[in-house]
């Protein structure tokens, strides 16, 4: 538990590093003074100043933040305040952030690609990756309550060595073994991150569409390690990133019409707790999905954050845009009150969606709980 915590602070404070180091640099290019640069949150522990800017190291070890001059609306008449530049320069600067944030992205993934990333076999067709590690792996799982696999606390990401103690080498031969065996009590041997379990299941006839397969209720895929010369892990790093944008931004769009229109989402939400819980469930898989899970999260802060919605920098571009329709800029008071009133209900929600990822991952923190009251 206590890797998990290092990690997810670890994550979070590279992604929000990450993000303001792109408004800072951007800022002091376009001659706009930093007043801090500040890793954590306040209260401080240590800092140190050069030229007009402090850095600072803080306490709360839970993301950073940039101070810029005139960010706010202020010093409009001194050269070095935010307020006092052009318009493409002030769009540049906070929009520095989210291109930070995509940019890790392509580097997470090429990196991922030099490396080895999971990928399912069939799709890879290029006579230049190396493939290794070849495995049967579960990737999503039947959450009816009266699904084996469910009884059996089977996992997105459980690798599956053997059936009944014999080495499972490809997915035909898995289901043939389970058509044999409906009924019966059978063993899976399975790894999951550096464990190897043991899982009885029964498997049984489920209807899948049209069909009738014996099964235990799991989606299956051959998977393998696959690595790239380093020239084409980086092209396949830049075109994965645009392809994962669309379909984030796609995933928002259904989410937000759905609000509008009283559907259910069709997507999973989930807030620090929830990605918290996330992260412990990543890194028992092992370090090159703790890579994946933070270039995704890096992607899904640079769209998240490039929304036009009040406090968010996709809002401040808005206000920057009206400013260039209208010919002057929105008073500063009524910008002010607008982002105030928009960060008001992003804190609302978070505390909502908090909520929800308590009640989801209960179990997990009562456990986290149990394990610190013993250990104080």
């Amino acid at each position: 538990m206590l890797l998990t915590i290092i990690v997810f602070i670890f994550i979070l404070g590279l992604l929000v590093f990450v993000h303001e180091l792109g408004h800072f640099v951007v800022a002091k290019k376009m001659g706009v003074a930093v007043e801090e640069f500040g890793i954590g949150f306040p209260p401080r522990a240590l800092s140190i100043k050069r030229g007009e800017t402090t850095y600072s190291l803080n306490w709360v070890p839970l993301g950073g933040f940039v101070k810029i001059k005139g960010e706010n609306g202020e010093f409009t008449n001194e050269p070095d305040s935010f307020a006092s530049k052009k318009i493409w320069q002030r769009s540049l600067i906070l929009a520095s952030g989210v291109t930070m944030n995509a940019l890790l992205t392509v580097v997470l993934i090429s990196l991922g690609f030099m490396t080895g990333l999971p990928q399912v076999i069939e799709n890879v067709t290029e006579n230049y990756a190396q493939v290794r590690n070849k495995q049967v792996q579960v990737y999503n799982v039947n959450l009816l309550l009266d699904s084996p696999a469910k009884k059996a606390d089977l996992r997105m990401g459980d690798s599956i060595l053997a059936f009944n103690g014999e080495k499972i080498e490809n997915i035909n031969q898995l289901k043939e073994k389970m058509a044999k065996n409906e009924g019966q009590a059978v063993n899976l041997t399975i790894k999951r991150g550096g464990e190897i379990l043991n899982k009885e299941v029964r498997p049984e006839k489920l209807t899948i569409g049209q069909e009738q397969v014996v099964g235990v209720g799991i989606a299956l895929a051959e998977t393998a390690l696959v690595s790239y010369p380093w020239y084409i892990a980086i092209y396949k790093g830049f075109l994965t990133t645009i392809n994962l944008i669309v379909i984030i931004v796609l995933a928002f769009y259904e989410a937000i019409k759905g609000l509008i229109i009283g559907q259910p989402l069709a997507v999973e939400v989930a807030g620090p707790v929830g990605i918290a819980a996330l992260t412990g469930q990543v890194v028992n898989l092992g370090l090159i999905y703790v890579l994946q899970f933070t270039a995704l999260l890096s992607l899904n802060l640079a769209i998240i954050n490039f929304l036009p919605f009040p406090a968010l920098d996709g809002g401040r571009v808005l206000f920057i845009i009206i400013e260039k329709i209208r010919g002057r800029a929105v008073s500063q008071k009524l910008e002010a009150m607008i982002h105030n009133i928009g960060f008001a209900i992003l804190m609302i929600l978070i505390l909502l969606i908090t909520f929800r990822d308590i009640s989801r991952f209960q179990g997990q923190f009562l456990n986290v709980f149990h394990k610190l009251s013993n250990f104080f």
